[in-house]
């Protein structure tokens, strides 16, 4: 079930929160933990069965692990989870050259996700950060949780340990969660989806323009994609009283590829670095050491992403970049750096997209014309769509919004405000209805 959807927004939600509300606080998890579930298992309802085995070994595991902190036991832990992962996700393409029927599994949805979540809570509780939960039933719920089950952000247990048992839901709370999903909403299906179709149109790479403007729309494709679940995520768990970590923090104004990534998928790349980077020795190593840690982190961040070349490709790009960011002690002015980062950027999301030499040739005029009438008029069309994302990228419009509330009287800037996200979900609700190109991106991963 997709958040950008008429079963989810019309008829799930509506009776998820009115179940919530009316159930007695003791109970609210065992709400949460019911509609999890019937969320999670509307698609394919067997991999439950495969969800219910993570949560029991993890919930056994970290009951152990609290009272014998043993690193043989701690192997022992992860193993599961990560055989799981690692059948599911990657046995097709470790060994469906020897066993063609692995590349016939189906990846069940949001794997990746909830098996790193249960893995950081095992590690913690190992390592006494966290008192490990006793109740399989929060601790079911934990995993769960259906807003930001499939495509996260990735929510550490110990971030929200105190709210799984005490939190409340008030109406300012409520109503800052409500806008900020609508919002999120606005960004996958007003944004993302028709920029998907720019990718559709010019994928193909006849002509330069062409190329450009699918890579470019790609890139703020998957941008507005991931952020605009995450903002959805952390928007219905602000509603249901828990605060998510944020995951995007306007990673196209950086400038360099390291600030890039503490600006993207945040949560993901800390894990990574508490979970992998720093345990491997991080940078206080001597330098091979150093490039050996950053290699395995990214090349680990490519095949998370998916279990193809072309994701790890596209990881140990990145550590190539950090690599000459690091050993060139990058620092340009800053136009030159913004303009490093948004070409390296553009051209990783090439690689990501399973782009190959005749992709890459088209941007660089090698074999295609400079334009095509189908090119021009793809401009023509998406331009001003093109222009509104990249400005919706970047601080401005939460800055022109903060400046306009600061000089209408309150009244009339609620009454403004309620009156834009009622006409934003009208215009997502038409779009939904209308169309039929609503796929979401991160499901894969």
């Amino acid at each position: 079930m997709l958040f950008s959807s008429v079963t989810f927004l019309y008829y799930f939600l509506p009776a998820a929160v009115l179940l919530y509300l009316l159930a007695p606080k003791g109970a609210r998890n065992a709400a949460l933990l019911l509609f999890s579930l019937i969320f999670y298992g509307w698609g394919e309802p067997k991999y439950l069965l495969l969800m219910a085995a993570d949560i029991l070994l993890g919930y056994g595991f970290g009951l152990l692990l609290e009272r014998r902190r043993s690193r043989a036991l701690l192997a022992l832990a992860v193993a599961g989870p990560v055989a799981l992962l690692a059948f599911f996700k990657y046995s097709g393409f470790l060994l469906g050259g020897l066993f063609p029927a692995l590349l016939r599994i189906a990846l069940p949805i949001g794997i990746s996700f909830y098996t790193f979540q249960i893995l950081s809570y095992l590690i913690d509780v190992w390592r006494g950060e966290t008192a490990a939960q006793r109740s399989l039933l929060d601790f079911a719920a934990y995993v769960a949780l259906f807003p930001q089950l499939v495509a996260g952000p990735i929510v550490r247990y110990s971030s929200i340990a105190a709210e799984l048992t005490d939190r409340e839901t008030d109406w300012d709370g409520a109503a800052e969660g409500l806008q900020r999903f609508l919002l999120g909403l606005g960004k996958k299906v007003l944004l993302a989806n028709v920029l998907g179709e720019l990718v559709e149109n010019c994928g193909a790479a006849s002509s330069v323009l062409g190329a450009w403007l699918a890579a470019v729309a790609y890139a703020l494709q998957i941008y507005f994609d991931f952020s605009g679940y995450s903002d959805m995520a952390i928007g219905l768990g602000r509603f249901f009283g828990f605060h998510f970590p944020e995951n995007f923090r306007y990673p196209f104004l950086s400038r360099s590829a390291a600030e890039f990534w503490r600006r993207w998928h945040i949560t993901l790349g800390s894990w990574f670095r508490d979970y992998v980077y720093i345990p491997l020795g991080g940078s206080r190593v001597p330098t091979w050491k150093w490039v050996r840690n950053l290699l395995i982190v990214w090349a680990l961040t490519g095949l998370w992403h998916g279990a193809a070349w072309n994701f790890v490709l596209w990881g140990l790009f990145f550590a190539a970049l950090l690599l000459f960011e690091r050993l060139t002690r990058w620092d340009p002015p800053a136009p030159i750096a913004h303009a490093y980062v948004l070409l390296a950027v553009v051209l990783s999301f090439v690689v990501f997209r399973g782009g190959g030499a005749a992709e890459f040739g088209a941007l660089f005029g090698l074999g295609v014309p400079a334009a095509t009438a189908e090119a021009v008029y793809a401009l023509r069309s998406f331009g001003p769509l093109l222009a509104v994302a990249m400005v919706g990228s970047t601080p401005l419009p939460c800055r022109a919004a903060a400046v306009l509330s600061s000089r209408l009287p309150r009244p009339l800037w609620e009454a403004l405000r309620c009156l834009v996200l009622a006409a934003l979900l009208l215009l997502c609700t038409a779009s939904l209805v209308d169309g039929s190109f609503n796929p979401f991106l991160y499901f894969r991963f």
